[in-house]
């Protein structure tokens, strides 16, 4: 973490919130033409990890799904560029255990809701991007 903040211009301001990271965002907002989220894989498995252990699929979809709409909410309101990085974590095995399979369909469900309100989207295989929206 620190080497990655010493390599970031020092007029950037960073920002640190596990959860509720749209308030955070729109809390700090003003002054900014650009806004990173860096990233959905962590928000997602942060709002997972506060449900109970018998939480069902529709649970942990509804909680991290809140998170996202409340992003792209503040988003929407912004005349800010947005740069939302995630994890592409559906194009292997289906885990084994329940958290790491409750995980994997809520931030495919993530993704998927970022992907549609975004005008632009990257998926970066091997360091090449792969240009998904526009195609």
């Amino acid at each position: 973490i620190e080497r990655h903040q010493q390599e970031r211009p020092p007029h950037w301001t960073t920002l640190e919130a596990p959860l509720k990271v749209a308030e955070a965002v729109a809390a700090q907002l003003t002054g900014h033409d650009t806004v990173v989220i860096d990233c959905l894989t962590l928000l997602a498995t942060n709002v997972l990890l506060t449900l109970p252990e018998d939480c069902t699929q529709a649970d942990s979809d509804a909680a991290i799904l809140a998170e996202i709409d409340a992003l792209l909410t503040v988003q929407a309101a912004s005349s800010a560029r947005w740069l939302i990085v995630s994890n592409e974590v559906g194009l292997g095995v289906v885990p084994a255990f329940k958290l790491g399979r409750l995980f994997q369909d809520s931030l495919g469900r993530a993704n998927q809701r970022v992907a549609r309100a975004a005008d632009s989207v990257v998926l970066m295989v091997a360091g090449l991007p792969w240009r998904l929206k526009p195609a």
